[in-house]
């Protein structure tokens, strides 16, 4: 069982090849339909079933994930190979670095990225916690101080609590989408 990464363009050389891998995206539906390398499935990462996978691809069928820029699907490699997957590989730098590497996307609906949701929600927290500090009681500085807590943990440990809670909104999930 391996775990390793690969760069678009060796992505580009396996899809072209005779054993072609299954790619799979892990990024939320809206993020999926804004852009995609051809040929992606989209399993996000919140519902990742890895005993579906394997039930739907085999277990010797090699997995490439890819996410935005990697993290996401690292994340599901470990979820795969711990599931048992024979072969498991993450997409480095993501959707982006293949873009930009030439690989054929399809493109859709634009869409505010995870990203950028978190820093607005961190954002809007934050002040709002100063504000109600100041005029409300000073205790409620406690919120600012939980998000800023929350920001080192996720940078940390390269896992997002709040992300994971924004991919789950109705507007980042297929049918929707906010700009």
């Amino acid at each position: 069982m391996t775990t390793q990464s690969l760069s678009p363009g060796e992505l580009r050389e396996r899809l072209a090849g005779p054993a072609r891998p299954r790619l799979i995206d892990v990024r939320t539906p809206a993020e999926f339909r804004e852009v995609h390398v051809d040929g992606a499935v989209n399993r996000p990462l919140d519902r990742l079933d890895p005993k579906g996978l394997l039930a739907e691809f085999g277990p010797d069928q090699e997995l490439v994930f890819i996410c935005k820029a990697g993290s996401r699907g690292a994340t599901a490699c470990g979820k795969l190979a711990a599931a048992g997957a024979g072969r498991v590989l993450n997409v480095e730098g993501g959707t982006e670095a293949c873009a930009a590497a030439g690989l054929p996307v399809t493109r859709g609906k634009q869409c505010m990225s995870l990203e950028r949701q978190v820093r607005i929600a961190a954002g809007t927290l934050v002040v709002l916690g100063v504000v109600l500090g100041v005029l409300v009681h000073p205790w409620l500085l406690g919120l600012s101080a939980l998000v800023g807590a929350g920001l080192v943990l996720a940078g940390v440990t390269n896992t997002c609590g709040m992300g994971m809670l924004l991919a789950k909104m109705p507007w980042n999930q297929a049918g929707s989408c906010s700009a």
